[in-house]
């Protein structure tokens, strides 16, 4: 039978959310966390995105995935897939059939902070699998990695560019984290977007379709139904930016007049400047020595780096 942990509860979640809500308000420069575009509405416009023709990441990343899994599962030999942010766990299915093909595949571990995506995505995996355990965990994979099963060798996946949403600081200390956790045997998959044409990147961001716009815009719709906030989402404009420095797109929301959100459950009363702008994500781009230089300093070994056709995107290994 299928097991589910739950290290994370509906009330956690809100109390993160309200403590991440007032810092980023009360900073200046204003931020916000990205995780928090992710209501039903915003998990729908994100798979809406990621089927536009400026999106290229997750072909890219399907790409390498359909090309290589067979030789990931080759090289990993993984009894247990661990995916951190798994998600609706759709792209998972090349690794656990490429892991299931070599014999070696016992268990999947899908983690994700949306108990609704691990307990809908789990009986068609246990359909699929049959004789593979699927233990499903709830929680924040930046405070409960100690917490997730260790029977190995273990393949850590986590795919989607995700990691790009860290600051360098925050993203040195999750690899490090990860690596802790790890065994010799086990490996770490990491999905990584490029860096390339900033005008692409740019585009990826800010789609002629506007369904970025929606989505960047939808943190606002979330804190008004979570947070009894009362913000205007007419009165903010999306924007996509390239920040050369530090080779990231910024995207952001700019305040389209002098304005004023009462936020009730933080019984917080916040100004916006005419031309004010919120950074909602960071999605930082790499090359692959950047990759490897991370990976050793989190004490992992990198081992393969892989990229679509097109030198877009790239899978990275990293063993412990």
């Amino acid at each position: 039978m299928p097991t589910i942990d739950r290290h994370l509860t509906p009330e956690d979640l809100a109390a993160t959310m309200r403590e991440d809500v007032r810092r980023g308000l009360t900073a200046s420069p204003k931020v916000l966390a990205p995780k928090y575009f992710y209501d039903g509405r915003g998990s729908e416009l994100f798979e809406e995105i990621t089927r536009l023709p400026e999106y290229y990441p997750t072909r890219a990343e399907r790409e390498i995935l359909e090309t290589r899994a067979a030789e990931i599962a080759d090289l990993t030999k993984a009894r247990t897939l661990v995916e951190l942010g798994s998600g609706s766990s759709e792209k998972t299915h090349l690794l656990l059939g490429a892991l299931r093909d070599v014999g070696s595949l016992e268990r999947y571990v899908p983690v994700d902070v949306s108990a609704d995506a691990v307990e809908w995505a789990m009986p068609g995996l246990v359909e699929a699998y049959p004789g593979v355990e699927v233990h499903g965990v709830v929680a924040d994979f930046e405070r409960h990695l100690h917490l997730l099963p260790t029977e190995g060798p273990r393949l850590v996946a986590f795919l989607g560019g995700t990691v790009g949403n860290f600051e360098p600081d925050q993203r040195a200390a999750f690899l490090a984290a990860v690596a802790a956790t790890m065994t010799p045997g086990d490996a770490l998959l990491l999905g990584t977007d490029l860096v390339k044409d900033p005008a692409r990147l740019v585009a990826a961001y800010d789609d002629a379709a506007g369904v970025t716009a929606d989505f960047d815009l939808n943190v606002l719709r979330v804190m008004n139904a979570s947070l009894g906030a009362d913000f205007d989402v007419d009165g903010f404009q999306h924007l996509s930016v390239w920040n050369a420095e530090d080779e990231w797109i910024e995207m952001r929301l700019r305040s389209r007049r002098a304005q004023r959100v009462r936020l009730d459950a933080l019984d917080l009363e916040v100004d916006f400047a005419e031309g004010e702008e919120v950074r909602t994500e960071i999605s930082a781009k790499f090359r692959q020595s950047r990759v490897e230089a991370e990976l050793e300093a989190a004490g992992l070994r990198p081992t393969a780096f892989w990229t679509d056709e097109a030198g877009d995107y790239a899978l990275s290994l990293g063993t412990a």
